[in-house]
């Protein structure tokens, strides 16, 4: 399975530095066969890297959508839009959206159903916090949000799975390679169990603190294929080392 890199850059960027960074990606890109690679930049950013990345292999994601197509959503951008700007992922669920905006895996899984709709490819996160870790919960807490954020109309070709241990996100501290294989032989497990042959197909990617150091041992990990990459999606130069890291994974 190729791997994905994806780097997702929060909000973080304005125009001509999101505009630069995505510049030299994309004609790195062009230049090497590596990873399938995939900015996910602030929603300003979405049209103005659109243009940018026309025509190179650099693939084009959103943080965040409605689970509606349209309404009296104030602030709200709908997956539709997004395919419009050229969008092919969303990222759905993300740790910081269940924390901060009170996210459950009922309004993920609504959401990446929206995606899916919208023709995309939905992103969804998943991971346990620091006590649930601690507890010995790991393995349920994960298991309970796929089952419950994972969408029925999920498929190989339109989901993705990110594994991302809350406590391990912008923190520097990362699973280690046994933690990582661990939890993700389970949700390959939990994917063939509720999809069936198609579940060998979906794409696990992890996250929480992925760097230029870490990233070749983790990506090395059986059934990892790829990373969602948070705060070194930023520098151009890590960033890079890990895309180069997923095209030997």
């Amino acid at each position: 399975m190729r791997s994905l890199i994806a780097g997702n850059w929060k909000m973080n960027s304005l125009l001509a530095d999101g505009r630069e960074r995505a510049g030299v990606i994309a004609a790195r890109a062009g230049g090497a066969d590596v990873c399938d690679i995939l900015l996910c930049p602030p929603a300003t950013l979405l049209g103005e890297l659109a243009a940018r990345l026309r025509g190179s292999p650099v693939m084009l994601g959103a943080q965040d959508c409605h689970a509606e197509a349209e309404g009296a959503f104030t602030g709200d951008i709908a997956a539709p839009m997004l395919a419009d700007l050229g969008c092919s992922h969303v990222i759905v669920g993300h740790s910081e959206r269940r924390r901060d905006h009170g996210e459950t895996d009922a309004s993920v899984a609504a959401k990446a159903s929206a995606v899916h709709d919208a023709g995309l490819a939905a992103i969804v996160c998943l991971g346990e916090s620091a006590e649930q870790r601690d507890a010995g919960g790991a393995r349920d807490v994960v298991r309970g949000q796929l089952r419950a954020s994972v969408p029925r109309s999920a498929d190989s070709t339109n989901t993705i799975v990110a594994y991302e241990p809350v406590w391990a996100i912008g923190t520097g501290d990362t699973a280690t390679p046994d933690n990582v294989a661990a939890l993700h032989r389970n949700l390959r497990e939990d994917l063939l169990d509720i999809l069936g042959d198609d579940g060998a197909g979906i794409r696990l990617l992890y996250g929480g603190s992925v760097n230029a150091g870490n990233a070749a041992e983790l990506l090395a990990v059986p059934d990892v294929d790829g990373a969602l990459v948070g705060g070194a999606s930023l520098n151009v130069d890590e960033f890079w080392t890990i895309v180069e890291s997923g095209r030997t994974a």
